[in-house]
């Protein structure tokens, strides 16, 4: 607008300036001035006037305006008093719609154009009626004049088409600064910013593209950017974009594949969320003109992670509390039962004369105290013994030992509770079964942990096996049972403190739900593998393997103790249908 400015004051200043600086010369030449030419002078104090207009109120149009009238007043007046439609003043009538074309306003030159038109109409009818004074210039004279007219028009109309290229330049070099602006705002920011067609095409897209997909921008062009998107995630991504093309701003999250840095770095996927709108085209009136959409793309993927996270953490505190609830819902029958047949016993034995106790009957009660108390015992036991193993702090002493004999002697433990219930226990151990490295007492708590539960869940006239293999380098323990079984959905959270399989709530057998927890953490301590496989109703199998020899999974300390880790840092679970594995 600077620039149309100056264009439209700097010539009519100078011209008035030249003018009245040769009307000096001109009076010196011509000598006493007709009235005609005084006013035409006179009339050279106009543009003056314009450029003071503008310049105060800043309206370009009306400048324009003004000036057309100025300009068309000023011809006319000459031409009338010349011959009319002959004048040689009459061709500066042309010059008055295409001064009005420097406005760049339609309704400028439309009006300017009307006048001139108006301006030649009226020379024409002033002529045709005789209204017109009478020219009493000679042919040379006119022809001199006319002359006079066609170089002045010339001249004026050289200095608009220059003035108009000088606007075209500014317009044109203004444009491409604003471009190069544009530009270097989309290159520089960290958002990638592209533009695409309905059915997901990129037409561009920004550098900052190249940085978060580890691509040349070049690759995403076309359909390279849709490739890249994941399978699971291209609905998501055309549908927002069909809907941006139909003018409905859309927000969409989807996974875009990221080249490695090197041969050595996979391939992996990050999160982006695209922002799109619709790019409202020139010609968006026009149906054969397809819309576009423009994206505002940025990589969200810590953002993400730190949903998965707490995800995670909600996860683990509700099932923190869950593991509480299973504790406290366990122990208070667990603590109870021994401590109630503790304290009525012993108080009997309290008031063994009032009752008249005889010696076998205070025998018979102290063997009940006692064996509450060895059941107690063997809870709080339990107890310690896995918050060691979870808190990392159980130690193992690998030494050499015979897995058979305590196989053997473990089964034998047992077999009196298995005939007791109508169980058939049947041991398996080949006599060349070799000598293992590890903790034998772990080894024992491993075995008798999976023979008792094997004997508590297996109904009358059922069998329990116990067999033992070498494979490679691995001792295989199998423990099999044809008991109740144990259903899928439980079948996943086998192994986790204080839960038993069923309702929980409605206990059916006795104990802490500790056993399959400890035998899983021990055998995470050997290095070894934990698998569990079951169906309702047909029974279940346990299998562990151990190895041969077993390395202490880290390096002793300084004080000669081995130090372990525990078992939920070092291992995770694999689920499968029917099938849950635990594996070092």
């Amino acid at each position: 607008m600077r620039a149309r400015h100056r264009a439209f004051i700097a010539p009519r200043l100078l011209g008035s300036l030249a003018a009245f600086a040769a009307f000096p010369v001109y009076l010196a030449m011509r000598g006493a001035p007709s009235a005609l030419e005084v006013a035409a002078f006179a009339w050279l104090i106009a543009p003056i006037l314009l450029s003071w207009f503008l310049s105060r109120t800043g309206r370009y149009e009306g400048a324009h305006v003004l000036s057309s009238l100025a300009l068309a007043g000023l011809v006319m007046a000459v031409a009338v008093r010349t011959g009319g439609i002959e004048s040689f003043a009459a061709i500066w009538l042309i010059l008055v719609p295409l001064e009005a074309a420097l406005s760049a306003s339609r309704r400028v030159a439309a009006f300017a154009s009307g006048l001139a038109l108006a301006c030649v109409a009226l020379l024409i009818l002033l002529g045709q009626f005789d209204l017109l004074p009478l020219d009493r210039a000679g042919a040379a004279e006119h022809g001199m004049f006319m002359a006079f007219g066609v170089a002045s028009a010339t001249l004026y109309a050289a200095g608009l088409a220059f003035s108009a290229e000088s606007l075209t330049r500014t317009g044109v070099s203004l444009l491409s600064i604003e471009e190069e602006r544009y530009r270097l705002l989309a290159h520089n920011m960290s958002d990638a910013i592209s533009r695409h067609r309905r059915n997901g095409t990129v037409q561009f897209i920004s550098s900052a593209a190249e940085t978060m997909l580890g691509v040349p921008v070049v690759r995403l062009l076309g359909h390279g950017l849709f490739d890249r998107v994941h399978v699971a995630d291209r609905p998501a991504y055309l549908t927002a974009l069909a809907d941006a093309a139909r003018g409905v701003v859309r927000s969409v999250e989807f996974r875009l594949r990221r080249e490695g840095c090197g041969e050595r770095v996979p391939v992996d996927f990050i999160w982006v969320e695209m922002r799109c709108r619709p790019l409202e085209p020139d010609g968006r009136n026009d149906p054969a003109v397809e819309p576009e959409v423009v994206a505002v793309m940025r990589d969200v993927t810590d953002r993400k992670n730190q949903q998965q996270a707490l995800e995670q953490a909600r996860g683990a505190a509700e099932a923190a509390d869950a593991a509480k609830t299973r504790f406290l819902a366990t122990m208070s029958h667990e603590l109870r039962t021994p401590l109630n047949a503790i304290i009525g016993f012993s108080e009997m034995l309290v008031q063994e004369q009032s009752l008249m106790l005889d010696a076998p009957r205070r025998k018979e009660y102290a063997q009940l105290i006692n064996d509450s108390g060895q059941h107690l015992l063997s809870v709080v036991n339990g107890i310690l013994d896995m918050s060691k193993m979870e808190s990392g702090n159980f130690e193992i002493a690998p030494e050499p030992f015979a897995p058979r004999a305590a196989l053997i002697h473990c089964c034998n433990l047992l077999a009196l509770k298995a005939r007791e219930n109508g169980i058939d226990l049947v041991s398996d151990a080949p006599q060349d079964l070799p000598v293992m490295t590890g903790d034998p007492r772990a080894f024992k708590q491993i075995v008798l942990n999976l023979v008792s539960n094997a004997v508590k869940f297996t109904e009358r006239g059922g069998q329990v096996t116990v067999a033992a293999a070498v494979s490679g380098s691995q001792l295989v323990l199998r423990v099999s049972d044809t008991g109740v079984g144990i259903g899928s959905d439980d079948l996943k959270r086998i192994g986790a403190p204080f839960f038993q399989a069923g309702k929980t709530y409605q206990r059916r057998h006795e104990g802490t739900g500790l056993g399959l927890s400890i035998v899983k953490s021990l055998v995470a301590l050997h290095d070894g593998e934990f698998a569990v496989q079951s169906r309702l109703g047909e029974g279940t199998t346990v299998v562990v393997k151990l190895p041969l020899v077993c390395a202490p999974p880290q390096a002793a300390r300084s004080d000669g103790k081995i130090a372990t880790l525990s078992p939920p840092q070092r291992h995770e679970f694999q689920d499968q249908p029917a099938l849950v594995k635990k594996s070092a």
